[in-house]
């Protein structure tokens, strides 16, 4: 799979755009803009096609390389939609400020996200959460198979008390705590006793960045932390609209206002959250996500 060498390639069009604005006209320099824009999208976009024809009928247990990483995969289309969103569209990137920032991985999965991390930062701490027992296995597998350092992973779910509570998930990366599913699991999808934790208990420094994508309890723990989050300089949040859940976008959005911080809403693409396509439509049905991030008002 082609390694991503995007630090050199800014360096390189940084000294590029300096050069033109020296020595060519503004008219020129926005066809060439657009130009040298177009081709790098079209770069990325052969790119991920490639990577998807190679991965998406893969077969759960597959190891896959990427980079300097090797990864067991749990499904094929799970880890081209992580590999696409995480180290391409780098959805949870940050710009830290420091060597070794804390970083709290709430809802890891197979570890690519925590991958990601170790990958802009190796010297970052991690502490990734993920309850589901299908998936955890390969959570600590890719972990080790990959040699990284100061990575606590915490088999449990975020909730807003300790103790155990039923989970019910498809082993992919469609889970929830069945109190957030009002009606029947789908067919296919197991039930568990898993163990809870709270996320304020792990809010006791300084945090450099939050990631939580955990399938629609995502207001009840924020406002279990409401307190404990100006801890957190950075954060990225996966809001999750799903049918039976209740509307929260409002809640959170005041919460982290109230909390000091700015925010930004973004739709990940069509291909991964496809309702986000125009002409909208909702409906009691309507399935999408939306990643919320935010940063703290210094």
């Amino acid at each position: 799979m082609t390694p991503i060498r995007r630090k050199p390639d800014v360096v390189r069009l940084k000294g590029l755009k300096a050069l033109a604005r020296k020595v060519l006209p503004a008219g020129v320099r926005r066809v060439l803009w657009h130009t040298v824009s177009g081709a790098a999208e079209w770069k990325t976009r052969w790119h991920l096609a490639g990577m998807r024809r190679k991965v998406w009928n893969q077969k759960p247990g597959t190891i896959l390389s990427f980079l300097n990483y090797s990864v067991r995969i749990n499904d094929g289309p799970n880890f081209y939609i992580l590999y696409k969103d995480i180290f391409i569209h780098r959805i949870y990137h940050f710009e830290a400020q420091r060597p070794d920032p804390l970083i709290l991985d709430c809802g890891s999965n197979i570890g690519m996200s925590i991958l990601y991390f170790k990958h802009i930062y190796p010297r970052a701490r991690v502490i990734g959460f993920e309850p589901d027992p299908a998936i955890f296995p390969y959570l600590e597998e890719n972990v080790a198979r990959n040699g990284l350092k100061d990575v606590q992973l915490v088999q449990a779910a975020l909730a807003t008390r300790e103790g155990v509570l039923t989970f019910c998930s498809d082993g992919k990366y469609g889970s929830c705590l069945a109190e957030h599913r009002p009606a029947d699991i789908p067919a296919g999808w197991t039930r568990y006793e898993v163990p809870c934790v709270r996320l304020r208990d792990y809010l006791v420094e300084p945090v450099d960045f939050l990631k939580m994508n955990i399938e629609g309890a995502e207001w009840e723990v924020l406002e279990d932390s409401a307190d404990s989050l100006r801890k957190v300089r950075e954060m990225v949040v996966e809001y999750h609209h799903l049918p039976g859940l209740p509307r929260t976008l409002h809640k959170i959005l005041a919460l982290l206002h109230e909390q000091g911080f700015e925010y930004l809403v973004n739709d990940f693409d069509s291909e991964t959250n496809g309702a986000v396509r125009p002409p909208f439509r909702l409906t009691p049905s309507t399935r999408y996500y939306l990643l919320i991030y935010a940063r703290r008002v210094e």
